[in-house]
């Protein structure tokens, strides 16, 4: 089954080479599918080519900071903040500023 999902998403992005959605989802499908490697370069591109795409920030750190790539995963919450704030995702500014607190290790709760 979630072989057959992916193969859609893989046929749709034929269609829409350029929808930062469908490569969202796949990002997302392929980390479901314990193919994080594939999952980070989705979402590389998305950062590069769709610096906008506001959802991607938070996943690429998290999945940066899975694999013990903690500059990287500070550096991208730093950006995906700037672009939640260009955007006006009030929302997803705040949940960004929570894991670039913990990333950075700093954690209020140690007051």
């Amino acid at each position: 089954m979630q072989r057959n999902r992916l193969q859609k998403l893989l046929e749709f992005l034929e269609q829409e080479p350029s929808d930062p959605f469908l490569k969202y989802a796949l990002a997302t499908e392929y980390l479901r599918l314990n193919e994080a490697d594939t999952a980070l370069t989705y979402y590389e591109d998305l950062v590069n080519n769709h610096p906008a795409y506001v959802g991607t920030y938070y996943h690429l750190g998290k999945l940066y900071e899975a694999m013990e790539r903690k500059a990287d995963a500070i550096r991208t919450y730093e950006n995906g903040m700037a672009a939640a704030r260009d955007a006006g995702d009030n929302h997803a500014l705040s949940e960004l500023r929570a894991v670039y607190q913990s990333a950075i290790g700093l954690n209020y709760e140690d007051d």
